[in-house]
C-alpha cells in the first residue's frame, strides 16, 4: 500500500468547520475516504497561545486573514500579546493526525503531537518559516528561527515541523497494533513528496509508504490528505 495525495483523485477540499485540531483532521480524512472509498490520513496542525485563549489556534495560517503571509500572521501576533509579560506568553505548537479505514469509521486512529515554549516580543532568527523566529523552544532556550540543523528532527527542512514527525511516529505505533492495519501490510516508512507552495526546501507534508503482500506482489492505495 502507497500513501497518495488526493489531489490524484481530484478530491475537492475539505470544508474545515471543526473547532479543534483533531475536529478537522477528521474531517479531511472522512472527505478523502468518501470521495475515494479508500482507507485515507487527514492532519491539522497550528500554534496554540495561552494567553489569547488558544488563538491563532486553526486559523494559524490565516491568523491575519485569507491569503495573510507569515509577516503578517506575526505582525497580528505580537500586536494581540502586546504588554504581556513573559511568564504569560507560553505556548504550544500542536499536531493531530487522525486515520480512517473507510468513511464512517466509528474508531478512527488518531496521534497528536506538540512542542512547547512562549512567544518573544520581538523576531529573532532567519531560520524555518511560519511563526518559527517568534517560538522560542523551552528545551533550546532559542528559537525555531535560530536552531542548528544539528538539533532538528530527521526528515525535516525546518524545526517546526517537530510536532508533526511527533505525530507521525505516535500514529505509526498505533498502526502497527492495529489488525485491519497488520494483517494487510508487510512494512512501511516515511517518505517526501513535492514541495509546499513558496516554501524553500523538501516538503513537510509527510506520507507513509505501506506494502502489502499478495502473491509476492506489494499493491494497494490510502489516501493522504
Amino acid at each position: 500500500w502507497q500513501v497518495r495525495p488526493q489531489s490524484e483523485w481530484s478530491v475537492p477540499e475539505a470544508v474545515e468547520d471543526g473547532l479543534s485540531f483533531i475536529e478537522n483532521a477528521l474531517i479531511k480524512a472522512r472527505h478523502a475516504a468518501r470521495h475515494t472509498g479508500l482507507p485515507a490520513l487527514g492532519d491539522d496542525s497550528g500554534l496554540v497561545v495561552d494567553a489569547l485563549d488558544g488563538a491563532p489556534g486553526i486559523y494559524s495560517a490565516r491568523y491575519a486573514g485569507p491569503g495573510a503571509d507569515d509577516a503578517a500572521n506575526n505582525d497580528k501576533l505580537l500586536q494581540a500579546l502586546e504588554g504581556v509579560p513573559a511568564a504569560r506568553r507560553t505556548a504550544h505548537f500542536y499536531c493531530a493526525i487522525a486515520m480512517v479505514r473507510h468513511a464512517a469509521d466509528p474508531a478512527p486512529l488518531v496521534a497528536i503531537g506538540r512542542w512547547d515554549g512562549r512567544i518573544l516580543d520581538a523576531r529573532t532568527g532567519a531560520g524555518g518559516f511560519g511563526y518559527d523566529p517568534l517560538f522560542i523552544i523551552r528545551e533550546y532556550h532559542r528559537t525555531f528561527g535560530e536552531l542548528d540543523l544539528a538539533v532538528k528532527p530527521p526528515h525535516t527542512d525546518a524545526v517546526e515541523a517537530a510536532h508533526r514527525d511527533d505525530a507521525l511516529v505516535a500514529i505509526v505505533k498505533l498502526v502497527r497494533l492495529d489488525p485491519f492495519f497488520t494483517q494487510q501490510f508487510l512494512q512501511f516508512k516515511f517518505i517526501f513528496y513535492g514541495q509546499r507552495p513558496g516554501r524553500p526546501g523538501p516538503s513537510l507534508d509527510h506520507s507513509l509508504l505501506f506494502g502489502q503482500t499478495v502473491g509476492q506482489q506489494p499493491h494497494g492505495q490510502c489516501i493522504k490528505i
